[in-house]
């Protein structure tokens, strides 16, 4: 069971703990950091299909008879030309490795969600990105006055002997 956190002033830490709860901090925002980069890139690649999917077909008139060419990715380097056989059926991935197909309002519908889902955690993992970062500045200025303290102490001390 998780118990509260408890709050302690920063003044009555040595240098020493402050320096290890800096470090905690740091490693903190690093890896929040790093989930907010992932989790941009993943409302990248959904705006993307976003896109795709709601881009009209091509015209009816062309010698394909209308059918839209796109690539088909066999690997994740290796991708062959084919062209859709129905524009309006598309197989969605809703994650997990599962496939659903889908018709493009449905699909687009899907995807206009998850970008928005995602809108949301990343607002809400930028706001504690944001907070850990002002916590990481006092007590950077708490540590910093410790040690300019500690100094000035270590300097005045040889002069009195």
């Amino acid at each position: 069971m998780a118990s509260p956190q408890e709050t302690v002033s920063l003044d009555t830490l040595s240098a020493q703990q402050l320096s290890a709860v800096k470090k905690q901090l740091d490693e903190e925002v690093e890896a929040l950091s790093v989930s907010y980069g992932q989790l941009a890139a993943a409302q990248g690649k959904f705006k993307e299909c976003l896109r795709v999917v709601s881009t009209p077909p091509s015209s009816s008139s062309s010698p394909d008879g209308g059918k839209k060419e796109v690539l088909v990715p066999l690997t994740n380097s290796l991708y062959v030309k084919g062209r859709l056989a129905d524009q309006d059926k598309v197989i969605v991935d809703v994650g997990t490795g599962f496939y659903v197909e889908k018709n493009t309002k449905s699909a687009a519908e899907f995807y206009e969600g998850k970008v928005r889902e995602l809108e949301a955690n990343i607002k809400e993992l930028e706001a504690i990105v944001q907070n850990k970062s002002n916590s990481l500045r006092v007590v950077e200025g708490v540590l910093r006055q410790k040690v300019l303290a500690q100094g000035q102490g270590q300097a005045a001390a040889p002069a009195q002997a």
